[in-house]
């Protein structure tokens, strides 16, 4: 899909779930070099979803924006080189 861009979410401070407005996105696990494979997830008709690399439970929340989660802060953002 044009101009549509999948969202990317991290768990750096260890969260047993993390609330996302969106039902389709990848989960990197942790900042590098403590990543695991970025990994497309996605939910379906259901509510959550836990990543098989590193457990994090994902709960979809209409609430948010696509780039808003609860807690804070774990959304990836690409590093410039």
């Amino acid at each position: 899909m044009a101009g549509y861009t999948i969202p990317h979410f991290q768990n750096d401070a260890g969260h047993h779930s993390i609330d996302i407005g969106v039902k389709e996105f990848m989960c990197t696990g942790a900042t590098e070099p403590f990543d695991h494979p970025h990994v497309f997830l996605d939910m379906g008709d259901d509510s959550e979803i836990v990543c098989p690399y590193c457990s994090t439970l994902y709960r979809w929340d209409a609430s948010l924006k696509a780039s808003e989660t609860r807690p804070e802060g774990c959304l990836y953002l690409t590093r410039a080189a």
